[in-house]
C-alpha cells in the first residue's frame, strides 16, 4: 500500500502542474494513509481533516433527505489555489489535492486523480 501511495504521490508531484498538496484518508476513522507536500507551511493531512468533516456532513445531508446520491467531489476556488476533495467511487476513501491555479487546471487535475482513484480503492 504505502509503495503505491508513495508512486502516486511522486507522480502528481512530477506531472501535474502547480501541484502544492496531496493526501488520502479514510472516512469513516479520518485516517491519514498518505501525505505530501511541496510548501513547507501548508500541512494536507490537516486540510484533508477539515475537509474530510465537510464531506462526513454532506453525507448526512444526502442521507437525511433520503437521496440515493453519492458525492463525487467537492471543488474550491480560492484566488491562487484550486482544492480537490474527492471521494471514492465505494465512499470510504477521501483524496485532497491543491494546487496552484495560475500553474494547473480543474480539469487536468481532475483528469490525474481519476487515473488513480479506482487503485486507491483497491490497494488500501
Amino acid at each position: 500500500m504505502s509503495d503505491f501511495l508513495k508512486e502516486f504521490g511522486e507522480n502528481l508531484k512530477t506531472n501535474l502542474p502547480g501541484f502544492i498538496a496531496v493526501a488520502v484518508a479514510e472516512i469513516k476513522s479520518g485516517i491519514s494513509y498518505y501525505s505530501l507536500s511541496v510548501v513547507d507551511s501548508f500541512d494536507p493531512e490537516l486540510a484533508s481533516a477539515f475537509n474530510l468533516e465537510v464531506v462526513k456532513q454532506k453525507m448526512n445531508v444526502i442521507a437525511s433527505l433520503g437521496l440515493k446520491e453519492k458525492i463525487d467531489d467537492v471543488i474550491f476556488t480560492l484566488t491562487n489555489q484550486i482544492h480537490i476533495v474527492d471521494v471514492s467511487d465505494n465512499g470510504e476513501y477521501l483524496i485532497y489535492l491543491a494546487v496552484d491555479s495560475t500553474k494547473g487546471n480543474i480539469g487536468m487535475t481532475k483528469a490525474m486523480l481519476s487515473r488513480y482513484k479506482k487503485d486507491i480503492e483497491s490497494k488500501i
